[in-house]
């Protein structure tokens, strides 16, 4: 990372000379050259999969689907102990006819209407299921917004249980985290969910690189949803993301009978999620409070 911001330095050094304080055209045209150079290395630049990743999403899942049984590997289950120290994965089975509905989560790693989305499918007879749409960083690396739209990541759909992926943001990063239920039929969860379990595979078949703009978690979700039958347009807080839940609501995909600002408040789940912090039941009891979700 070091060598790269040095060169990226040198580079703008030499750009802003050969085009500003140089009288000389053929200094132009050397930019010029070197510019063409750059672009053409950074275009082929390709993605991987064998590189030295954070625990956390050093193995990519995989789902086979048998008629109506769905078996999924590299299910994060993690057990923490503090952010970076926790066991590990599990595989789990779910069957989409007890597929009856799905969740949404707002969650903030920074101040701002820039936030982290995810989904949970709700099933009748069985913990819900998380997918969330996340760069998949190297030992060493953390989140940068502007990197990650200059090949500086990897995609990754992590799947997993609420009490690994809702807990850790909401127990050990500190983040607010926010949870509604939309008014989605269990049709529609159902090919939103084999949207998702498509791309899986074939993201672990062929990487592909994060980019805040085209490829993030609340775009493809909004991607995806198209694919499953959503008619809507694109939204500027399908990028602010931070303000997804007020778009969901004010087109009518969530419960409006109360107002947003009180439903907001009230979606809240970090103390909730506290108290189960490390529970079996730790689903059921972040929404035993919640308001338009039954119980």
């Amino acid at each position: 990372a070091a060598l790269r911001l040095a060169l990226a330095c040198a580079f703008a050094a030499f750009a802003i000379w050969a085009l500003w304080l140089s009288r000389r055209r053929r200094m132009r045209w050397l930019f010029a050259t070197a510019f063409l150079g750059v672009v053409v290395w950074w275009i082929t630049i390709p993605p991987a999969h064998d590189r030295n990743w954070r625990p956390e999403v050093a193995v990519m899942p995989r789902a086979v689907i048998d008629g109506d049984r769905v078996r999924i590997t590299g299910v994060r289950n993690f057990d923490y102990r503090t952010r970076n120290d926790f066991t590990v994965r599990e595989e789990r089975e779910v069957q989409l006819s007890h597929l009856t509905g799905l969740d949404f989560y707002v969650s903030y790693f920074m101040e701002g209407p820039v936030g982290h989305t995810f989904v949970s499918f709700i099933f009748d007879n069985a913990p819900p299921l998380s997918i969330s749409v996340e760069t998949r960083p190297e030992v060493g690396e953390g989140f940068a917004p502007v990197a990650s739209m200059f090949k500086q990541f990897e995609l990754i759909y992590v799947v997993g249980e609420e009490r690994d992926l809702v807990n850790v943001r909401a127990n050990h990063r500190q983040e607010p985290i926010y949870l509604y239920r939309l008014n989605t039929s269990a049709d529609d969860a159902r090919r939103l969910l084999l949207v998702y379990l498509e791309r899986i595979n074939e993201l672990a078949d062929r990487p592909e690189f994060y980019h805040l703009l085209t490829n993030s978690c609340t775009i493809n979700i909004v991607r995806y949803a198209n694919a499953a039958g959503r008619v809507g347009r694109i939204d500027i807080r399908h990028i602010l993301n931070g303000l997804a839940d007020s778009y969901l609501y004010r087109s009518g995909r969530m419960d409006t009978t109360l107002p947003f600002d009180e439903l907001r408040r009230r979606s809240l789940i970090n103390e909730a999620a506290r108290a189960a912090d490390g529970a079996s039941d730790f689903s059921q009891r972040i929404r035993v409070s919640l308001p338009t979700i039954p119980r």
